[in-house]
């Protein structure tokens, strides 16, 4: 195919060739308003000087340094997450936004704060998903005390501290949960119910709705206690094992947290699926599998890339304009996919 010319650059954009001459070569000012109208009709079809045409109006704008840290390295979620991220700062096109990534080790809380309190000095604000646990507290504490601002991903923490949370209504969450496996049980039996631990409030707000929902609409139905896998696979396969040995009469399985991968390949053991439901969060290339193979009900999957640009748009609004007196939530609406919609 034949390389876009200026002239068709001029053309996709709706200005004049002198136009996107001084936008190519910086001479006499254009509006900044033109000037987003031709770098975005560049990168539109594929214009050989498009980077540097973005790279020319970058130059002008103010930078600002973003932290995230995040869990699960490895983990198919995270990494997309990782990567919904990077491309919502990428999309900004009126500021340069410069995200860096880390990735805690473990669920340790000790770890978390000991990242935050690294991004000191470095970034002009931070985002993280961590358990609400007093020693992460502390840290999102000293950065607000040095004016950063800190926001927390998926399940909240430090509130009263931390500046904002973007996730979902956990409450809502765990009382649609209940809502559905209590629907489709053939009959009244027991439900499993699993967390990552009790200092995960998305969690622990999960398992209080889907308690609350039992009692007030199904009490013909049982929840047992909750069980914490530290969202590992094989914690949470041996566990469920040992509940479906223990409970024939389980009909339903939860997992408000991460482990899922163990339900799965407990349920695909135990040969259960037709009798067990189960619910589980996000969509990763084995929960789908297990979804088209009707291991499992349903999975509820955070819009990451709307959490994202929300979350970036927010994040400048707060450096620019300060950090709020009432910091607040800012829910998403989870998508429910089942066997049949996806």
């Amino acid at each position: 195919m034949k390389r876009p010319t200026i002239h068709d650059l001029a053309h996709a954009a709706g200005v004049s060739t002198a136009t996107v001459d001084r936008v190519l070569n910086g001479r006499l000012p254009v509006r900044d308003e033109t000037a987003r109208k031709v770098s975005e009709a560049a990168e539109r079809i594929g214009y050989h000087g498009a980077n540097a045409i973005r790279q020319r109006l970058l130059a002008d704008m103010p930078e600002y340094r973003v932290g995230i840290v995040l869990q699960k390295e490895r983990h198919a979620f995270y990494q997309s997450f990782a990567a919904n991220l990077t491309q919502a700062a990428a999309e900004v096109h009126d500021r340069r936004l410069r995200v860096s990534i880390s990735f805690a080790q473990s669920s340790e809380p000790a770890e978390v704060a000991q990242l935050l309190l690294q991004t000191a000095g470095k970034v002009h604000a931070v985002a993280a998903t961590g358990l609400d646990h007093h020693d992460v507290t502390n840290a999102v504490s000293t950065l607000r005390a040095r004016g950063i601002p800190t926001f927390s991903l998926l399940s909240d923490f430090a509130q009263g501290e931390r500046e904002g949370y973007f996730g979902t209504n956990n409450m809502k969450v765990g009382r649609t949960a209940a809502w559905l496996l209590s629907r489709i049980a053939p009959q009244p039996g027991k439900m499993a119910l699993f967390v990552g631990g009790h200092r995960y409030h998305g969690h622990a707000l999960r398992e209080a709705g889907f308690r609350a929902y039992i009692r007030e609409y199904a009490p013909e139905f049982e929840v047992l206690d909750a069980i914490v896998n530290l969202e590992a696979r094989q914690l949470t396969q041996e566990a469920l094992l040992g509940v479906m040995s223990r409970h024939p009469d389980l009909v339903g399985v939860y997992c408000a947290g991460g482990g899922m991968e163990g339900a799965i390949a407990a349920l695909r053991e135990g040969n259960a699926a037709e009798r067990i439901s189960c619910l589980v969060h996000e969509m990763t290339p084995e929960s789908r599998q297990a979804l088209l193979e009707r291991r499992i009900t349903g999975v509820f999957q955070t819009p990451l890339r709307e959490l994202c640009a929300d979350l970036m748009t927010t994040i400048i609004h707060t450096i620019e304009n300060g950090m709020a007196e009432n910091p607040g939530q800012r829910f998403v609406v989870p998508t429910l996919w089942t066997p049949e919609s996806i």
